[in-house]
């Protein structure tokens, strides 16, 4: 059976060649002899009750100067389509969020969508690390400028992100008596109209902030440290850190084996836990990234143990659909 599979992504011409997973996941869909069917958000809509999509086919080449071709687009139902993978990255703003009821009617359709898109909706990257207490650092989430000043004094060094940004975006790390406490407080709160998460500061950053990729629940065996450049708090490589390969320790995996049973129940085939030290700090769901750098560090293929897992499912559909 010739699976057809659908990817919604950002321009697909204006990726990062060597670092973007989705290409990697679609380069191996291809080696497989998979159709591929390209969408970007805006692409998606209901008609007549019927969740459709201007479609592309597209082919996709191992080529930093030419990386992709696109066909002629045609409208379709998603229906016609086996799985969709849901790679448009953040932020969560209200168009992916829309994107993901249309999705769900898709999936009550029969289209497998990775990952489910009523987690995509419930699991915020932030707070979905709160289901898991045991696995955190110290933490506050609140809109009160009153709360967050008593947790810095508290804890005298921590850090303050807003609950929707990614790549290192609009992090701040604040010190007991800091000048700025209060702007920045006035800042990512909207003058206490937007809840922020605040955590302890983790000194561990300086070791890395690990990126593990988890495959239905089962952890990658190697995990990404993004270290912070000279004079940085923040290891994300879109703010200029670097990357280094690391083996997963005893306690990362306990952290995944933790988190493991939620991500399954919840449909969430493909995530990135962010770990700095002995603590979880973020659960990646919507476009979890690093497995170029992975793989090209440890001579893997994740795409391949994603995509071996998605078939797996598939076939599971069809012998059940044909009793």
């Amino acid at each position: 059976m010739t699976i057809k599979l659908g990817v919604i992504m950002d321009p697909i011409g204006a990726i990062h060649f060597k670092k973007d997973s989705t290409l990697a996941m679609l380069l191996e869909a291809q080696r497989r002899g998979w159709t591929l069917h390209y969408m970007e958000q805006g692409d998606l809509y209901l008609e007549d009750n019927r969740v459709r999509a201007s479609l592309r086919e597209l082919a996709v080449h191992d080529d930093p100067a030419h990386w992709f071709d696109l066909g002629e687009g045609r409208e379709a139902d998603l229906a016609e389509l086996d799985v969709v993978l849901m790679r448009k990255d953040p932020p969560f703003d209200m168009a992916y969020l829309y994107s993901t009821h249309l999705l769900e009617l898709a999936e009550a359709a029969g289209t497998l969508v990775v990952n489910r898109p009523r987690s995509l909706r419930d699991a915020n990257e932030k707070l979905f690390t709160a289901w898991f207490p045991q696995c955190m650092p110290p933490t506050v989430v609140t809109s009160q400028a009153r709360r967050l000043r008593a947790f810095l004094k508290t804890q005298g060094d921590i850090i303050l992100k807003p609950l929707d940004s990614m790549g290192g975006a609009s992090i701040f790390r604040l010190r007991a008596n800091d000048p700025n406490t209060n702007v920045v407080i006035e800042t990512l709160t909207a003058r206490g109209r937007t809840p922020i998460m605040a955590q302890r500061f983790l000194p561990e950053i300086s070791a890395g902030d690990k990126r593990i990729l988890l495959i239905d629940g089962e952890p990658v065996p190697y995990a990404l440290a993004r270290i912070p450049a000279e004079g940085e708090t923040r290891g994300n490589l879109a703010v200029g850190g670097r990357g280094e390969g690391v083996a997963l320790t005893e306690r990362d995996r306990w952290i995944c084996a933790q988190v493991a049973p939620a991500l399954r129940e919840r449909g969430l085939m493909f995530v990135g836990l962010d770990v700095i030290g002995d603590y979880l700090t973020e659960i990646n769901v919507t476009s979890p990234t690093c497995i170029r750098e992975l793989d090209a560090l440890y001579d893997l293929n994740i795409s391949a143990q994603l995509f071996d897992r998605i078939a797996a499912v598939l076939n599971e559909r069809s012998r059940r659909n044909a009793q």
